[in-house]
């Protein structure tokens, strides 16, 4: 009995001292939260709100540093640089995988990084300037159909998936608007509300005050299905059958992250997403909640790239 007793001992502190370096206090000091656009778009938002929460419940401080450039490509090429011991994290958008699709980064999108969880998604919704007069998707597309090259689209930069989403909508309906990009969703908005663009697919949390003061017309959402807080407002698929788009939100380290820290994290966020008033909060955000495994947010990743890497090929998309 002392032997067997003995051998269990031994073997709990040889799995002890396998444990990688820093992953039994995990975390120890304070954490880069890594956000690949500017500050008040929906990533942003997203980032302060679960730092925030991460913060109180790890104990460390977890802050956020934007670094917005090439459509999220910048703000992953940081992460990836960065060194593997869990104190680099970026909250990840569907838009990293539609910039390296059209970008061809130095990276790969899908191997290079160690998805964590993904937190969650909403629609993007497509919005005109009053001026525009189209009621519902298919009114739009005859409207472009009419006047080919005329209709102008604002984006956050070419590659987001704000843009890839549109192009999407373009490829699919075969018609002809013109891209304008811009370095932020900020500006975006400023132009498009003063008429110098025509219209914008953009993430509903940013949207939502202009189109509920009548200063935008949200005409359809890109989910399957409409929206619960958006009811009135038809998907795009309701005019192209098949289209959908999820705008998603997640946690993601560089690659070679020790498992035991990918696993309290993946943990720490789980717990935060039950939690009652961060659901309110989230939801009350539009957003609809995810979490789960780190696999199942890594299946998410793999097949998002994948699409957008046939539409780019099937369009003829080229990047800047």
């Amino acid at each position: 009995m002392q032997t067997n007793i003995g051998r269990v001992l031994l073997a709990g502190t040889i799995a002890l001292n396998c444990v990688p370096a820093g992953a039994q206090d995990y975390p120890s000091k304070a954490v880069r939260v890594i956000v690949p656009f500017a500050t008040g778009g929906g990533s942003d938002i997203t980032a302060r709100n679960m730092s925030q929460r991460l913060t109180a419940e790890l104990n460390q401080q977890f802050i956020v540093d934007n670094r917005p450039g090439a459509g999220g490509v910048v703000g992953l090429e940081t992460l990836i640089k960065s060194p593997p011991d869990g104190y680099t994290i970026m909250i990840s958008t569907s838009s990293w995988s539609t910039a390296a699709a059209l970008s061809k980064p130095s990276f790969d999108p899908v191997s290079d990084i160690a998805p964590v969880i993904e937190i969650g998604y909403n629609p993007l919704v497509l919005s005109l300037h009053p001026s525009v007069p189209a009621k519902n998707p298919r009114e739009l597309i005859a409207l472009a159909r009419a006047r080919p090259g005329q209709l102008a689209f604002a984006t956050p930069g070419i590659g987001s998936v704000t843009h890839l989403a549109m192009e999407l909508m373009v490829y699919m309906a075969k018609i002809d608007l013109l891209s304008v990009p811009y370095k932020s969703t900020g500006a975006t908005t400023t132009d498009l509300l003063a008429g110098r663009t025509q219209l914008i697919l953009g993430g509903l949390v940013p949207l939502q005050p202009f189109i509920q003061s009548g200063r935008l017309r949200a005409i359809a959402v890109t989910t399957a299905k409409r929206w619960p807080s958006l009811p009135d407002v038809a998907a795009m698929a309701e005019a192209l059958p098949g289209y959908e788009v999820e705008s998603w939100f997640g946690i993601v380290m560089p690659k070679g992250v020790p498992p035991a820290v990918l696993e309290r994290l993946n943990a720490a966020a789980n717990k935060i997403l039950r939690d009652a008033e961060v659901k309110k909060n989230l939801e009350g955000e539009g957003m609809s909640i995810v979490g789960g495994s780190a696999e199942q947010f890594s299946r998410r990743i793999r097949n998002d790239h994948s699409r957008w890497v046939k539409l780019v090929k099937d369009a003829g998309l080229k990047g800047e």
